[in-house]
């Protein structure tokens, strides 16, 4: 029986955390952060919007290099386990290519058969200033292409020095250690600027070795050849989960009056990164990207517009933990996997007030994508040459977007938004080739190659919310959306049948094998979003927010069995169009508990959620959809300093899809400890994470087959049933040094 708390507890445990401060304590008088904010006025956007602030980041940057992990707060949102710096964020049960991600402005792709490296890998935490996720209700201007959330992430933005200051020179230099894979890095950043001329840079970099969990699994024995290097991976030791990451980006803004334009260019290396739920590892990943943005404010509103390119190199390989014994032929040198992605980008927007209480926004956005992925001929491997073998060849899509809303304040109370978006997505993929010509090959390109493989879908998205705000001390919020999808590169154009290249293509870290369909049919999403927002009238005291969300999914693209799918072993699936329907409440508050003099002032913060999401044809449940979950926090504040004691509550996961044999966990409890001194010239941050070093394995870690047999998909050395373990106690200090 799996472990759990249960609903009852956590709704005690709630009420506690809001309930008023001991009589022992006294009011308290400073303002506190809120998990959930408002945009700013006059004219709001939807209250759903969840940030994470530049204070709430820095206090998470000496624990992680993970930038999707600075979102782990955020209401509606869970996190899929991937690499070390490429977690996948997950609102309300949809994740990936299903969210809209946009960093700086720049609509990123994964290009990778396993999306290995998501948008959110490609800036560096320390290099972060402010995100945002739409969980509820997404506004057409900042939604498309997606049928889940949208997250806004910004780096750190342009300084300008004050008019007759002269020169401004500042920057930053910082260093974290942490014990749990004996992680490390160091960022540096500095700004060179007069008031009209500012020059920028920021780099990072981190590593780390495989982490450890919190006692021994043993997955595998010496037999399976389960190494790492010249030693044998521990017992404790979590394979495929080491990493190196390197991230640089150069920036030069021009200001003059209301006007400003910004370049930046990034560059990204990762020499390595390790999966422990992918059959393949990444062996290399450089991408530069170039960004040119234009904001200004006119008589008749403000203008934004943008341009941007971007360029992948990938590569995936086995790395030092995964071996492949391949019979009598001997140790396979390895099996190289190369991807080339060309991202290029245009967007404009225009806010034009109308009236009194009335804001118009329109804009159009254009995207043209390329991608290409080959396998090239293996030496001493009779089954993988001598051909190139081209899992896409030569893969376009290009998306033009329009969309106009109107947000209408009616009076201090009522306030609206509507809005509209059209989109067309056009794709199309060249011919293809297998490693050979045996019919385990030649059959499926050649049905591929005369298919007709280009596709054009016309999209529509509307949006429609409500708030009322009767007074100071309550608002509500409803609304409908419509959102569409269309089906990404991979899911329309890998094509082949064979056994180990369906293997070899699995975003979804659940072990098993895909082909794609070129007849899929766009995702479209009916979301109903409700809120309910009590606080006190200056915000400062206590808040709680209810949050419930439905969502129905036409042609939702879920998988069927090829021929059968046995129970406890990972299968060959195909991509196909299902319907699905995703429920959930995502309930969160705060409470200031009082002040002690001379001890300081302690707040309450509570954030509990649940999604349960179903397939209604085949009345399987969804893949990857997080059980109910709450984390509890204390937190102290005595001038500059902050302490954090956090609990994390994550139930047991029995709601499983069967149609990949996913894979149930127990329900876990995590303490996390956390201390801070934040000065004007510099700050530490100290901390445990898994203070107790608790075992347990996350419910979207997917399953662990960093060890062993890679291209079998159900190899001695990769034994299905195994979920990836999650990462033991860990203690962490960081050092940021402000000048």
């Amino acid at each position: 029986m799996h472990n759990r708390f249960r609903p009852s507890a956590v709704a005690l445990a709630v009420a506690t955390v809001f309930s008023n401060a001991s009589p022992v304590l006294a009011e308290p008088t400073q303002t506190m952060d809120e998990v959930v904010v408002k945009a700013p006025r006059p004219i709001p956007l939807p209250a759903a919007a969840g940030t994470r602030t530049a204070d709430d980041i820095a206090g998470k940057r000496a624990s992680t290099s993970d930038t999707a992990q600075l979102l782990e707060n955020v209401p509606g949102v869970s996190l899929a386990g991937a690499g070390g710096v490429s977690s996948l964020p997950v609102i309300h049960g949809l994740a990936d290519d299903r969210n809209r991600i946009q960093v700086d402005g720049m609509d990123l792709i994964s290009a990778c058969g396993n999306h290995m490296n998501p948008p959110l890998s490609y800036i560096d935490p320390t290099n972060v200033e402010s995100m945002k996720v739409y969980t509820g209700v997404t506004p057409v201007s900042v939604g498309g292409d997606s049928i889940g959330g949208s997250i806004v992430v910004n780096s750190k933005a342009p300084r300008f020095a004050q008019s007759g200051e002269g020169l401004l020179a500042t920057g930053e230099a910082g260093t974290f250690y942490r014990s749990n894979g004996d992680a490390y890095g160091f960022n540096a950043g500095a700004t060179v600027a007069n008031d009209r001329l500012s020059f920028t840079y920021n780099g990072a970099t981190a590593q780390s070795d495989n982490y450890k969990a919190a006692k021994e699994f043993k997955p595998g024995t010496q037999a399976t050849g389960l190494r790492h290097g010249s030693r044998w991976i521990a017992g404790d030791e979590v394979g495929s989960s080491a990493y190196k990451t390197e991230n640089h980006a150069l920036g030069v803004a021009m200001r003059e009056g209301n006007h400003t334009v910004a370049l930046k260019v990034g560059f990204q290396r990762v020499p390595f990164q390790g999966f422990p739920n992918q059959h393949m590892d990444m062996t290399s990943n450089r991408s530069t990207q170039v960004n040119l943005g234009y904001t200004g404010s006119f008589d008749w509103g403000s203008l934004q517009a943008r341009v941007y390119n971007e360029w992948t190199r990938h590569k995936m390989d086995f790395d030092q933990d995964k071996l492949y014994w391949y019979g009598a032929t001997g140790n396979i040198a390895g099996m190289p996997m190369d991807t080339r992605g060309r991202n290029t980008g245009a967007a404009v927007k225009a806010d034009v007030p109308l009236g009194e209480g009335n804001l118009v926004r329109v804009g159009g956005e254009y995207q043209r994508y390329r991608l290409d992925d080959w396998w090239v001929p293996v030496a001493n491997s009779m089954m993988m040459s001598p051909n190139t073998f081209w899992n896409i060849n030569d893969g376009k899509r290009d998306r033009f977007d329009l969309f106009a809303e109107l947000e209408t304040q009616w009076s201090p109370r009522w306030m609206t938004l509507a809005g509209v978006r059209s989109s067309t997505v056009k794709m199309d993929a060249g011919t293809v080739q297998g490693y050979n010509t045996t019919a385990s090959y030649a059959t499926d390109a050649a049905r591929f190659n005369a298919a007709n493989r280009r596709k054009t879908d016309d999209n529509l998205d509307l949006s429609a919310l409500a708030r009322y705000t009767p007074d100071a001390g309550q608002t509500y919020e409803g609304g409908y959306s419509r959102k569409t999808r269309s089906p990404s590169l991979y899911e329309r154009y890998t094509w082949s049948t064979n056994g180990m290249a369906m293997t070899m293509n699995d975003w979804l870290n659940d072990g098993n094998g895909y082909i794609g369909d070129i007849n899929l049919k766009p995702e479209v999403a009916h979301t109903l979003s409700l809120s309910a927002d009590w606080h006190d009238a200056g915000r400062r005291d206590w808040g709680v927010r209810v949050a419930p969300f439905y969502s129905q999914v036409e042609n939702y693209i879920d998988a069927r069995c090829r021929t059968a799918c046995p129970a406890n072993q990972f299968n060959y699936l195909q991509l196909v169009n299902q319907d699905a329907r995703l429920y959930g409440l995502d309930l969160s508050g705060f409470a200031a508990l009082g002040r002690i003099e001379g001890v300081g002032e302690f707040t309450g913060r509570a954030l509990v959620g649940y999604v349960n999401g179903k397939n209604t044809r085949s009345d399987d449940h969804l893949y990857n959809i997080m059980p109910l979950n709450a984390r509890f926090v204390l937190e102290h504040r005595l001038g500059n300093w902050t302490n954090t004691v956090e609990e994390v509550l994550v139930s047991g996961k029995d709601h499983i899809s069967q149609v990949r044999n996913e894979m149930k966990t127990s329900g876990y409890g995590l303490l996390n400890l956390r201390s801070s001194y934040d000065a004007k010239s510099y700050r530490v941050d100290v901390g445990i994470d898994n203070a107790l070093n608790k075992f347990y394995a996350s419910p979207l870690g997917g399953a662990y087959i960093g060890q062993g047999r890679t291209m079998s998909l159900n190899g001695a050395g990769a034994p299905w049933g195994i979920p990836v373990p999650g990462m033991g106690r860990s203690i962490y200090a960081g050092v940021t040094v402000r000048f």
